[in-house]
C-alpha cells in the first residue's frame, strides 16, 4: 500500500470515528433512536427531547438547543433525518470495501455493525435496524451474541476434543484387539499344526508298523510256499525216475524180474506223494483305518429338532429329538424336511442320526439360499428330488431310497442334476455328520462300520448360518438324533 492511500485510509477512519461520535444523542449518550433534528442541525432522541423539554425552556417560554443554546428551535424539527454533519461526514468518507470490512462498518450505511438480526442471521448497524428490511425483527447486541457464540464454539470445541480423544482411544483399543486377535490366531494355528504334525507322526509310525507286519506275513507265507514248491519239485523228479525205471523193467522177462534185487518194485509200491501244508488264502490280520468317529467326538454337539418349521404331517417327540410322519387326510404334503433348532456360523461340529428303522431318508446340512425357494415349491411332491436337494440350492445331503440304494445329491456342469450311487459294504444304522464351516466341508460317516467315511462334500459355500437337515423322505418310520454321550 502506498503512503498516499495509507493517509487517505487513516483520514477516513478518523472521520468515521468522529461521525460515530456525532451519531450519539448528547443527552443519553447512546445511539440516536427515533431521530429528531433541530433547526440548528443538532440531533437528539425524540424521547430525550420530550423528557427534557422543560429543562431547556426559559421563563419567557423560549426553547433552547442543549448544545448551542439557540432559541425557538423546537418548532423547526425534522424527524427521522440524519444530522447534516453526520451525513456530510459520511459523504466525505469514501472507503474501499476492504476498509469498511476491516473497520467492522456497515457496507450500506457506513455505521458500525453493533447489532445482530436473529430472523435474517445477519450483522447490521443501527440504521439497518430501522430500515424497512429489518423493521420488526428481533435484534441483539453484538457483545451478547459474540459471547454466546464464543461460548457455543468453546463448548463444541471441548466436546469434539473429547470425541477426538475417545476416537483415538477406541482406535488404539482396536489396534490392540487386532494385535491380540492375530496373536491368538497365530498361537492357535501353531497349536493346530503341532497337533496334526503329532497325529501325522503317529499315523506314519502306525503305517510303517502295519506295513512291516504285512511284509513279515508275506515273507513267512511265501517262504512256506517256496519250501513246499521245492519239495514238490523233488518229489516230481523222483516219481519221474521211478516211472522211467519201471517202464524199462516192463520190457524184462519174468525170470529177470524175479531175480531183480534192487528193491525198486517194493519201494515203488509203498511210495506216496507227500502233499505240502495248506497255506491260508486270507491274511491273518486285516488293517482297519483309525476310527474317525472317535477322533470327531471332541466336536460333538447336542442338537434338537426345531418345532418352529414343523409341517402338519410331522410329529416331534417330547424331547424334540425324534421326528415321525403322520397321515392327515385329505392333506397331501410330501415335504417331510425339518431343521435343527441350533445353527452354525463358524467352527467344527459333529452329530449322529439313528436311521435303523427307515427304508428311505435324506440328511445332511442346509444353508438357506434365495434360489432354493422356487425349487422347493416346484419339487415339493418329490417328482424330482435330485433337482431340489443340491448344493446349488443350499443342500449338502446324502440319502437312501428303495431300501438299498444309497445316493449323493450333487451339482453337475449341465442343467440336468445328478445323483451319485454309493457302495455300502455294511449298511449304516447310524450316520455321523461332520461340518467344518470355515473349511467348507461336510462329511458323512458310517458309525455302524467303525466310523468309516461314506462321502465328503468339499468347497461348500455357506453364505448364511448352516443348520442340520433331516428328511423322512418316503418312509414314515422315525428318525432320531442321538445323544452326545451315546
Amino acid at each position: 500500500m502506498t503512503g498516499g492511500s495509507q493517509g487517505r485510509n487513516a483520514m477516513a477512519s478518523k472521520t468515521l470515528v468522529n461521525t460515530q461520535e456525532k451519531a450519539k444523542c448528547p443527552i443519553c449518550l447512546k445511539n440516536l433512536t427515533e431521530l429528531l433534528t433541530l433547526g440548528c442541525g443538532h440531533s437528539y432522541c425524540q424521547r430525550c427531547i420530550s423528557r427534557n423539554k422543560k429543562s431547556v425552556t426559559s421563563p419567557g417560554g423560549e426553547n433552547r438547543c442543549f448544545l448551542c443554546s439557540i432559541r425557538n428551535l423546537f418548532g423547526n424539527t425534522k424527524a427521522n433525518q440524519p444530522p447534516a454533519d453526520v451525513a456530510e461526514g459520511l459523504r466525505e468518507v469514501k472507503l474501499s470495501p476492504s476498509t469498511v470490512q476491516n473497520a467492522d462498518l456497515c457496507a450500506r450505511h457506513g455505521e458500525k455493525l453493533l447489532l445482530f438480526c436473529v430472523e435474517d442471521r445477519k450483522v447490521i448497524c443501527w440504521l439497518c435496524e430501522r430500515s424497512q428490511e429489518h423493521r420488526g425483527h428481533r435484534t441483539l447486541l453484538m457483545d451478547e451474541v459474540t459471547k454466546e457464540c464464543q461460548d457455543k464454539l468453546q463448548a463444541v470445541l471441548k466436546r469434539l476434543g473429547k470425541e477426538q480423544e475417545e476416537a483415538e482411544k477406541l482406535e488404539a483399543d482396536i489396534q490392540e484387539e487386532i494385535t491380540s486377535w492375530k496373536c491368538q490366531v497365530e498361537t492357535e494355528r501353531k497349536r493346530i499344526q503341532m497337533e496334526f504334525n503329532h497325529l501325522r507322526r503317529i499315523l506314519d509310525s502306525e503305517e510303517e508298523r502295519e506295513l512291516q507286519r504285512l511284509d513279515r506275513e508275506e515273507k513267512t507265507t511265501l517262504d512256506s510256499l517256496a519250501e513246499a514248491e521245492d519239495e514238490l519239485v523233488y518229489q516230481k523228479q523222483l516219481v519221474k525216475e521211478l516211472l522211467s525205471d519201471l517202464e524199462r523193467r516192463s520190457q524184462w522177462s519174468t525170470l529177470e524180474l524175479l531175480q531183480d534185487t534192487s528193491g525198486i518194485m517194493k519201494w515203488s509200491e509203498i511210495w506216496t506223494l507227500k502233499k505240502p501244508k495248506t497255506v491260508s488264502k486270507k491274511l491273518k490280520t486285516v488293517f482297519r483305518a483309525p476310527d474317525l468317529r472317535g477322533m470327531l467326538q471332541s466336536f460333538r454337539v447336542d442338537l434338537t429338532l426345531n418345532p418352529g418349521n414343523l409341517n402338519l404331517n410331522l410329529a416331534l417327540s417330547e424331547d424334540e429329538r425324534q421326528v415321525t410322519s403322520v397321515c392327515i387326510w385329505p392333506l397331501k404334503r410330501y415335504d417331510c424336511g425339518i431343521l435343527s433348532s441350533q445353527h452354525f456360523s463358524s467352527g467344527k461340529h459333529y452329530w449322529e442320526v439313528d436311521v435303523s428303522k427307515k427304508t428311505s431318508w435324506i440328511l445332511g446340512v442346509h444353508c438357506r439360499k434365495r434360489s432354493a425357494k422356487y425349487a422347493e415349491r416346484k419339487d415339493a411332491n418329490h417328482t424330482n428330488v435330485s433337482s431340489t436337494y443340491r448344493p446349488k440350492y443350499g443342500y449338502w445331503v446324502i440319502g437312501l431310497q428303495n431300501n438299498f440304494e444309497y445316493i449323493v445329491f450333487e451339482d453337475s456342469s449341465s442343467s440336468d442334476p445328478k445323483m451319485l450311487a454309493l457302495f455300502m459294504a455294511i449298511p449304516p444304522r447310524r450316520v455321523g455328520v461332520f461340518l467344518d464351516y470355515e473349511a467348507g466341508i461336510v462329511s458323512f460317516l458310517n458309525v455302524t462300520n467303525h466310523g468309516s467315511l461314506i462321502y465328503k462334500f468339499s468347497k461348500c459355500y455357506f453364505s448364511q448360518p448352516a443348520y442340520a437337515y433331516f428328511n423322512l423322505y418316503k418312509c414314515p418310520a422315525p428318525m432320531t438324533l442321538c445323544l452326545p454321550n451315546c
